[in-house]
């Protein structure tokens, strides 16, 4: 059998592997036992019932000054702020957070995690803005300069580069580690009030509102399902070695933002406020996904589909949730 740390357990990524694994999404890995580290790891006992069991383990530890963490056969460290509010508010903060919580976890690993195998969850950011004629961004693509994005993501794409960095420097020494450049993501856990535009979008429909779009300009996002993203980054972590290989992590699946807003609006049967393009500007973050497919990764599941269960799995959260209050 198997152990799992995950670093930066209480958000999105880490709910979605607990829950996955309460579904036995990672038995084809034999895991048995999870460690979960978070600054307040231990409220999801309090806040997601539902993903808790024996084998769950809580530890309210900040990775960016704690000294010491679990053993573990697999480590997905997952720790960073993704609100879009916290790198408008205090970027340098935010990228000063995602750097010390990545050199030090890199210093605990050569302590605890000599025998483990270790992935870094990246983002497609640290490519830097794709190309508007570019369809799909593969691992191969020529990194842009920082300033390519958008300011609110510079920051947050700095950090990634430089942690990718450290990771890449425990290869050197012999570590097992990978990468995964994470694109977008559509599940029951995503947060439904940050700048995630479909779950704003599901928020919408959830509450009978009009779904409204706000950019006037072309956008083409992608998004794989909580699931496959679990699946996948257990694949990955498993072959991860000192070459420190790199994988997008995202579905190939694009779709223009104001097309979203209407097919999330017919699922719930209601009206999406789509404005007229008055910018051809376009805005393209749409990975290449042949390098995991190649390694092991199933294709993704289709967009409506995945939003459809991602629909239907927080209506049985909710319930759960309902009748075993914290």
């Amino acid at each position: 059998m198997a152990s799992l740390l995950i670093i930066g357990g209480s958000g999105f990524f880490g709910k979605s592997i607990l829950d996955g694994y309460k579904r036995g999404l990672l038995a084809p890995w034999k895991v048995d036992h999870i460690d979960v580290i978070a600054r307040s790891a231990t409220n999801l006992a309090k806040s997601n019932p539902e993903l808790m069991s024996e084998n769950i383990f809580l530890h309210d530890l900040d990775i960016t000054v704690c000294d010491q963490i679990p053993i573990a056969d697999y480590v997905i460290h997952a720790a960073a702020s993704t609100d879009a509010k916290n790198y408008l508010s205090r970027p340098a903060e935010e990228k000063k957070n995602i750097q010390l919580g990545t050199l030090n976890f890199c210093k605990l690993a050569e302590k605890y995690l000599t025998n483990s195998k270790i992935l870094y969850v990246s983002s497609g950011a640290a490519y830097g803005q794709q190309p508007a004629d570019l369809s799909h961004m593969s691992e191969e693509f020529s990194t842009q300069a920082i300033e390519t994005l958008d300011k609110i993501k510079q920051d947050y794409a700095a950090a990634k580069r430089d942690s990718e960095a450290y990771i890449q420097a425990l290869g050197m020494k012999s570590f097992n580690v990978s990468i995964a450049r994470c694109f977008a993501f559509v599940g029951p856990y995503l947060p439904r009030d940050q700048h995630f535009a479909i779950g704003n979008f599901i928020e919408d429909g959830l509450k009978g509102k009009v779904i409204n779009v706000k950019a006037q300009h072309p956008v083409y996002r992608s998004y794989l399902y909580a699931d496959d993203l679990v699946t996948w980054l257990m694949t990955i972590v498993e072959r991860s070695d000192p070459r420190c290989p790199i994988v997008n992590v995202g579905s190939d699946e694009a779709i223009l933002m104001g097309d979203l807003a209407k097919r999330v609006g017919n699922i719930f049967g209601l009206k999406a406020d789509v404005p007229r393009l008055t910018s051809q500007v376009i805005d393209r973050y749409v990975p290449s996904i042949t390098k995991a497919l190649e390694m092991g990764c199933k294709e993704p599941l289709i967009l409506s589909e995945a939003i459809k269960k991602t629909i239907q799995d927080i209506s049985i959260y909710n319930t759960i949730n309902e009748y075993n209050p914290s």
